[in-house]
Formats: C-alpha cells, structure tokens, sequence
C-alpha cells in the first residue's frame, strides 16, 4: 500500500505538467516576424522575455546589434505600452506571445524561442535592461569567444550579473531616458555577495545543475546591492550564452540551461534593472501577482518608506571595466582565454 501513494504522486504531478503545456502550447499567439526568419548557422540568436519594454528598445538595439546580433527571438508576456507595434518593424526580428503567469509559465516561455527558432543555435538569452560583456568584446567581437568556446567543445558561459546605479536617490533619475540612465547609472557595489560552489546542495535549485560540467571552483553568486538595500537574496549568477544542441535544456530556471558543458571563461552582464520609474513596475508587478518571489513587494516597503533611498554608498566603485572585476574575485580568469586571445591578434 505504502507504494500506491507515491505512484499516485507521479501521475498527477505528470498530468499536471501536461495540462501546463497544453495551457502554454493554447495562449502562444504568432505576432510577427516569422516570414522568412531563418537562423543562419554561424549566427547567435538574441533570446528576450518581455513585457512593456518600449523604453528599453532603442539602447537594446544599438547595444546588441553593435554586438554582432542580428537575429532577435522576442517572447512577449502581454505588452500594453508599443513595444509590439515597435518590434514588428525590426528587422530579424521574430515575436510571438503567451499572456501567462510567469510563477507557472517562465521556464516554457524562455525555452519557446530557443526549441523554435534556435535548434543547433547559439542562443544569446538576455533581458531588456541588460548588457552583455566578455574579455576582448571590444578588439575581438563574439566570433572570437564563439571560436575559442566551440574549440574546447563548451556549450554554455557563465556570467554574473552586476547591478548598476546612480549616485544619487533613485527617485531623482526615474524620468531620465533609457539612454540617459546608461551614462547616470556607472556604479556597483560587490560587498554582501555571499557564494557558493556550483554543484552545492546549498543552492534551492541545484538539481537543474547536476548534469552540468563546470571547471574546478566554478561558483553561483547571491545578494549583492541589492540584498544590502532591500534584503533581496537575488541569484547574480546566470548562463546567458548557451549552444541549443540535442543533449541542452534550454531555459528550465531564468538562470540556467541544463546539460550544458560550462566554459572557463566568465562574462558580465551590466544590469540596469532601477533605470527608469522602478515603483510604478513593481507596482504593476504587485498588483499582477505574476511572480513568486516576492522581491517586488519587498523593494517597494523599502521605496515607500524611504523616498530618498539610494543604492550609492561611499563603498561603491565606478565602472571601469572588467579588470578591477577580476582583481576583486568578481569573475574568475582564464589563463587560457587570455592565451587565445593573444593568438587572435598576432
């Protein structure tokens, strides 16, 4: 008897996830885009979960594109403002849309594009308010990394995540432009970063990397500015750039794909997330109940409380580039990359 309940227990966690992706495969709505699009083999396709995301486009655009991007995957999570109306007249540019609840539909939503447009693809996953950084991103360019990563037979590259801010009250930049907030937004702070070892039980979602291959030492990064000034135990750490080969789950968490075989190399991913009017998203996001972790809530106690709240402090440092970020223990080195790179240019 004691092992008819955990049968029982698998059947309706089966049915369950069924009825999910049937819910899932029933929402998705083509918008545009899709005559024509076709991923060639050498390219990266852009993967971006959006919602409202006019403000960002343009700097977006510029900054990827400058990048070497020129295929972009966008999977809308319900836009009001016109992010749609802009991203149908991109070029490379495919949308579609599910107008579901992230807590129970993000892993399907971020894996979507990836699955449809990226098989056999490097896959670029990167949000609006982020920027995407590497060693030799300047002077080489991402064929170099793709080059250097596909030799070794890598299919993932960890980065971690930096939160940028202004060195002034946040209320005090939320009508700057998306493009003003770049230049106004130049500092991070790197104290209250706790880490741990990538394969640790510590992690809450570390069954999604057991079937990860990692270099020796590799770590996952929490907290940060943001656990500082709001108490947010936020992940820093991500895969953003993933080969979506036949072995790779693309997307499971918002952080990682699964079955991946992790580069020595690290990025940076600059994050812009207060740009702009930070508590009227939160709001928004409050009121939609869409996520589960809470962290929007907790951010606003602390914006309301405190209307001058600022994420500056005497300990914050100014950009200037990836260099004190390894010196710091930031990101980890790679001897070899470095080596690579100094063939490149010979």
């Amino acid at each position: 008897m004691t092992r008819v309940f955990p049968l029982i227990g698998r059947i309706r966690r089966r049915l369950a996830e069924a009825a999910r992706r049937h819910n899932f495969s029933q929402a998705l709505t083509r918008m545009s885009g899709h005559d024509g699009f076709v991923v060639p083999q050498e390219a990266v396709l852009a993967i971006v979960l959006v919602r409202d995301g006019a403000y960002y486009l343009d700097a977006f655009f510029d900054y990827y594109r400058a990048l070497g991007i020129t295929h972009f995957a966008f999977i809308d999570n319900g836009s009001t403002d016109d992010t749609l109306g802009r991203l149908a007249q991109e070029k490379g540019v495919v949308v579609d849309q599910a107008r579901l609840p992230l807590a129970q539909y993000e892993d399907l939503l971020r894996a979507h594009p990836a699955q449809t447009y990226g098989q056999n693809r490097w896959c670029l996953y990167v949000d609006m308010d982020e920027q995407f950084d590497f060693e030799g991103r300047e002077t080489y360019g991402l064929p170099a990394l793709l080059r250097y990563l596909e030799a070794r037979g890598d299919t993932a590259l960890m980065a971690q995540m930096l939160e940028m801010f202004p060195d002034v009250p946040l209320r005090q930049t939320q009508e700057l432009t998306f493009e003003a907030a770049l230049e106004a937004f130049r500092f991070y702070d790197l104290r209250c970063i706790k880490s741990h070892l990538y394969h640790s039980a510590a992690i809450g979602f570390s069954a999604l990397l057991r079937d990860n291959r990692v270099p020796e030492g590799a770590m996952f990064k929490f907290g940060g500015v943001r656990k500082r000034v709001f108490g947010e135990d936020c992940c820093l750490t991500k895969h953003p750039l993933v080969f979506n080969g036949s072995q790779v789950t693309p997307a499971p968490h918002p952080h990682l794909s699964s079955g991946v075989q992790v580069s020595d190399v690290q990025a940076v991913i600059r994050h812009y997330k207060f740009a702009g009017n930070v508590m009227a998203r939160d709001d928004a996001s409050a009121i939609s109940g869409d996520l589960a972790h809470g962290e929007d809530t907790a951010r606003l106690v602390v914006l309301r409380a405190q209307p001058d709240a600022t994420l500056y402090s005497d300990a914050a440092q100014s950009w200037a580039g990836l260099g004190p970020l390894y010196a710091a223990g930031f990101l980890a080195p790679s001897d070899a990359y470095r080596a690579f790179l100094a063939e490149e240019g010979a």
